[in-house]
Order: structure tokens, then C-alpha cells, then sequence
């Protein structure tokens, strides 16, 4: 009798046992369509940061919370919000490399800068916003 509830107490036991999660997808194929478009707005937010502090601009520290609020909406953590926040850094480290005060050079960067991140914006919210 004892060999007989052996194989029922096995049976029993699979059946409890939770199938296997499905495999990870990697997150570089659920990336948004408009990631290059993200990526490059998160360096011109870094460069912002450097050109308007160095310049004093009225905004100075605007465009770190700018980015964190993007950080905080588009990536929750992950390789995602490293990619962005190595962009971010990227643009930063650029600027404070080649200006140390600021310039006519310097001030034509940031115009040209912020026209480009408002046309980034324009161009997400109108293609990716429903």
C-alpha cells in the first residue's frame, strides 16, 4: 500500500509546483521608436545645464530637473535610464570641456541647442503622443 501513494504523492507535488517564468525579453527590443530621438534630447539637456550655468542664465539648475523628470516618466531604472543618463553626462562633459566662460560661442551653442530640443519635443509628442 505504502508503494502505491509514492507515486501519487510525486504527481501531486509536480502539479503544485509553478511553471518556469517565460524567458526575459531584452530590453534593448522594447526600446520606443523614438529612443534615438530621447538619447539625443538627454545630451542636449546635459550640454543646457553646462552652457546655462557657466552663462548664469536665470534657468540654471532647470535642465538637471528637466532631465530627472524625464528619467523619472521614461525610465523607471535599467540599462534604459543608464543609456540616458550617459547622454546627459555626455553633453555636460562636452561643453565644460571646450568652454570656461561664457562666450559668444557658448551663447550661439545654447540657442542652437534649445531650438534643436524644442524640435525633438515637437516631433515626439506629434508622432509618438496619442
Amino acid at each position: 500500500m505504502l508503494g502505491l501513494a509514492l507515486p501519487t504523492a510525486a504527481a501531486a507535488q509536480r502539479a503544485a509546483t509553478p511553471p518556469p517564468p517565460p524567458p526575459a525579453v531584452p530590453e534593448a527590443l522594447l526600446q520606443a521608436p523614438y529612443e534615438p530621438q530621447l538619447l539625443r534630447l538627454a545630451e542636449i539637456m546635459g550640454a543646457l545645464h553646462y552652457l546655462r550655468t557657466l552663462c548664469t542664465a536665470p534657468d540654471t539648475g532647470a535642465w538637471r530637473r528637466e532631465m530627472q523628470a524625464l528619467l523619472d516618466a521614461e525610465a523607471g531604472s535599467g540599462e534604459r535610464r543608464e543609456r540616458l543618463t550617459l547622454r546627459f553626462n555626455r553633453g555636460y562633459a562636452g561643453f565644460e570641456q571646450t568652454h570656461r566662460s561664457c562666450t559668444p560661442a557658448a551663447q550661439v551653442a545654447t540657442r542652437r541647442y534649445l531650438d534643436e530640443g524644442q524640435r525633438i519635443v515637437a516631433d515626439i509628442t506629434s508622432r509618438f503622443v496619442n
